[in-house]
């Protein structure tokens, strides 16, 4: 078994620098990390523990937005009470993922960095699978697909991002700030993670050494104004097969402004601007809710065992839409 050097950083700077070290990977709640160590897929030299890192904060902003540390745990954030008064629909995606004792240790930056759940990446028996071994093949492409994306695949491959949390943040406009061996960066969230093209081994922005230190949540209009629909095989602890965000901001009866992310259909976040086009500015009759759900799957491609995503994320939409423009705009 191949021996693990352990350090705990003391702040970000010296985090980062522990990270120049060659297999350096950082842990958090760890509650990724080991299960990819235990299946041989993440084989990290050197653990810098950033658990102990002063940024469990969750605070408001001058501008009435709110700062969220990367090591803020999932649970501490989904009953915070600003999110629950202002950014209700990031309440319910935290609370309808994982269970209670994860939700506990898993926190906001490990949230976002987690991987895909497809089991052709998860179990090394699968040879095949561009994100563990780049070059290899896609197993799932002809294999058992039912979980796997609809939308923003590649020939390289077809596997979905896992995240409730980073949906909700995609509808909430949410900016990830990082800090590595250059400096100190902002990424909007939904630029944060990638689609898989010809290297679906490489899962986000972040370059080597960068450590997410916080997410921004803007106060905007139609963050109050929001839901999140999961639908999933099972009632809890499952991933999505869909899953939909939805932040709506009505003036008069129209649609004043408004976000759609989609989850479960896609390597990333997938935000449905087709579909925000089809309802910005006009009144939102059940006519024009379906076409915002038929344009949120614009383009989608279904595989042998998971065609059936396509309709099923356009009802998703149109549920989601209904119940948030139902409340009238009432938070």
């Amino acid at each position: 078994m191949q021996s693990i050097s352990y350090e705990r950083a003391r702040d970000v700077n010296h985090a980062i620098e522990l990270a120049r070290q060659p297999g350096a990977k950082f842990i958090g709640g760890g509650t990724n990390l080991l299960d990819l160590y235990k299946s041989g897929i993440e084989k990290p030299v050197r653990l810098v523990d950033v658990s102990r890192l002063s940024l469990r904060d969750i605070d408001e902003l001058p501008n009435g937005g709110l700062r969220i540390g990367a090591m803020a745990s999932n649970t501490a954030l989904a009953t915070h009470p600003l999110v629950r008064q202002r950014y209700r629909v990031l309440s319910e995606a935290l609370l309808n993922g994982a269970t209670t004792q994860l939700r506990n240790m898993a926190t906001v930056g490990g949230n976002l960095l987690q991987r895909t759940r497809c089991y052709y990446f998860t179990d090394p028996a699968f040879s095949h699978c561009n994100k563990r071994d780049p070059g290899s093949g896609c197993d799932a492409i002809d294999g058992h697909n039912r979980i796997h994306a609809i939308l923003g695949a590649s020939e390289h491959c077809i596997a979905t991002h896992p995240s409730d949390m980073a949906v909700a943040l995609a509808a909430l406009d949410a900016i990830v700030h990082l800090q590595g061996p250059d400096g100190e960066r902002q990424v909007p969230l939904i630029d944060f993670h990638r689609l898989p093209e010809d290297h679906p081994e490489i899962d986000t922005v972040i370059r080597p050494g960068e450590l997410i230190i916080a997410v921004e949540l803007p106060l905007t209009p139609f963050a109050q104004n929001s839901h999140y629909v999961k639908v999933r095989d099972r009632a809890s602890y499952a991933f999505a097969l869909v899953s939909v965000a939805v932040a709506v901001d009505l003036d008069g009866g129209k649609v004043r402004d408004l976000r759609i992310a989609l989850g479960g259909v896609a390597h990333k976040p997938w935000r449905a601007r087709d579909a925000e086009s089809v309802l910005r500015g006009q009144a939102p009759t059940e006519e024009l809710l379906a076409r915002a759900g038929t344009a949120a799957v614009a383009g989608a491609r279904g595989y042998a065992h998971n065609a059936f995503k396509i309709e099923l994320a356009q009802r998703a939409v149109v549920r989601a839409l209904q119940t948030v423009i139902g409340k009238g705009g009432q938070a």
